[in-house]
């Protein structure tokens, strides 16, 4: 049976799709030692090799909720060092971060070797929830509410922003809750309105939460909640 080499590599866990594209491109994929190009099919018996590296199935599938701490980087590549958010957990198996969250942020993002649930995720980040608790740096007032609430043109991207849920907490601390995900868009947000961020921590992605785990910690995402997280998506 052939299997289209992004395809492969995603239920691999080596990756998503989309970056299998990626590294198809940058020919860092062989295919019986030969690099693979685009839309390549895999055979059984075939070796597939990542940076010189075999590829084998996973023979679990991982999805963890992880806290990650200011400071560390939401990237894949070996060039991060320390902060590489991936040796930062230094699990027993591959794993990769489901979507991003900013060096500067704090709080939930998800982990997996489970390339299909990613691409599932990642395909469908528009329209499904993300809860943040925000600090500013002055009093969040109801024109401040209004604004953010109501969507905001970001000069930066050339995009306004979708309507979202905004909620004051305390003098200088609020709840969004946004169903985008543009690059850096809270701290884009707050800027246009005059303000900055001085800490962002997001609590929830869809019904996934981040609760009591603490800083630098991870959990296994329970079955319940894969299962109500697979009805969402689908």
């Amino acid at each position: 049976m052939e299997t289209r080499i992004n395809k492969y590599l995603s239920a691999a866990g080596v990756c998503s799709r989309r970056e299998a594209d990626r590294m198809v491109e940058e020919g860092r994929i062989t295919i019986n030692g030969n690099i693979a190009v685009m839309g390549m099919k895999i055979s059984d018996g075939d070796e597939v090799c990542v940076d010189g590296r075999p590829v084998q199935e996973e023979e679990k599938k991982v999805l963890l909720a992880f806290n990650k701490p200011v400071g560390i980087v939401c990237t894949t590549t070996d060039k991060q060092g320390d902060n590489n958010i991936v040796d930062f957990i230094g699990y027993s198996r591959r794993i990769y971060p489901i979507g991003r969250l900013d060096k500067d942020s704090e709080g939930l993002i998800l982990m997996t070797n489970n390339g299909e649930i990613m691409d599932q995720i990642l395909r469908s980040v528009n329209g499904h929830e993300k809860e943040y608790i925000v600090t500013v740096n002055k009093t969040v007032n109801s024109e401040f509410i209004r604004k953010m609430s109501g969507g905001i043109y970001l000069e930066e991207l050339d995009r306004t922003t979708n309507k979202c849920k905004v909620e004051k907490i305390s003098e200088k601390t609020f709840r969004i809750i946004l169903t985008q995900g543009l690059n850096r868009q809270i701290r884009r947000m707050c800027a246009a309105c005059g303000y900055q961020v001085t800490k962002l921590k997001r609590v929830r992605i869809m019904n996934i939460e981040l609760g009591d785990l603490k800083t630098g910690e991870y959990r296994d995402v329970t079955m319940q909640e894969y299962q109500r997280l697979l009805e969402m998506l689908h």
